[in-house]
């Protein structure tokens, strides 16, 4: 049974782009800035509900440190966008919540990021009947579909589908709030279902064009249309100075920073 509260909340634990900022080897002003906004791990968040369960969007290649920042202190369930390393390659780090909350940690997406989770991390899901080694991460996967509404850790999720390039990905909407990473362009579909949501976290990984991410003033215009109160930007590469671009946003666009925080209606 559902039981709607108000005091959930979304933190950004990163919002860099399959790099991370600083890139390595890289000394170009905003790798070198002592900014902290212009320091960003690999694009990930969790959703906190009302009812003290924690839902992880992607873990990043950077999760481990993300959750330690952060203060993640437990992890219920997992929904993973799709499977580009940066999204998936901190999932054997969920083995840490496996040890303190000594139970299966459930995760969901669609179909052919399952398979690739299935593949890229064979020693969890088909392990080897001679392995010695500590206790491998005890997970379980669960296929979902876009516009398929389902219960989750007491909250509705809607699933989303977004065209990261030519690779269908999903976005996910939680009452008002909707996030959507890792895109190039938005279904119509998928625009009709971000239709009321009062806060929106969006794809936007430079100014310069791209071929399967939204650039900043395509994602302006898609904010525009969507008509959210409050939109902020993830997945930035180290293009992107925090101060310079913050001063030339409209009004109710922002970039998102590591360890943003806000509350949203489930």
């Amino acid at each position: 049974m559902l039981i709607p509260m108000s005091a959930s909340s979304v933190t950004i634990l990163g919002c860099g782009t399959s790099t991370g900022v600083p890139v390595l080897g890289c000394a170009c002003g905003v790798c070198s800035s002592p900014h902290p906004r212009n320091k960003r791990y690999r694009t990930s968040a969790v959703v906190r509900l009302w009812n003290g369960k924690n839902i992880v969007i992607d873990t990043s290649a950077d999760f481990r440190s993300q959750a330690l920042s952060f203060g993640l202190d437990r992890v219920d369930a997992v929904l993973y966008t799709h499977a580009h390393a940066d999204h998936i390659m901190g999932m054997d780090d969920l083995r840490g919540y496996n040890f303190s909350h000594q139970h299966s940690i459930p995760c969901f997406s669609d179909a052919t990021t399952l398979a690739t989770l299935r593949r890229t991390f064979s020693y969890i899901f088909e392990p080897d009947p001679t392995y010695e080694g500590g206790m491998l991460p005890q997970l379980t996967l669960h296929e979902i579909k876009a516009y398929l509404k389902f219960e989750l850790c007491g909250t509705e999720v809607m699933p989303l589908a977004l065209q990261h390039g030519k690779l269908s990905v999903l976005g996910f909407r939680f009452g008002d709030f909707a996030y959507c990473t890792d895109c190039k362009s938005i279904p119509e579909s998928s625009m009709q279902t971000l239709q009321g949501v009062k806060t929106l976290v969006l794809d936007a990984l430079r100014y310069e064009t791209h071929r399967t991410h939204l650039t900043i003033p395509e994602s302006i215009e898609i904010a525009r249309k969507i008509g959210a109160q409050q939109t902020y930007f993830v997945h930035m590469t180290h293009t992107v100075d925090y101060e310079t671009v913050s001063k030339n946003l409209p009004p109710g666009i922002a970039l998102a920073y590591d360890g943003l925080t806000f509350e949203f209606s489930a």
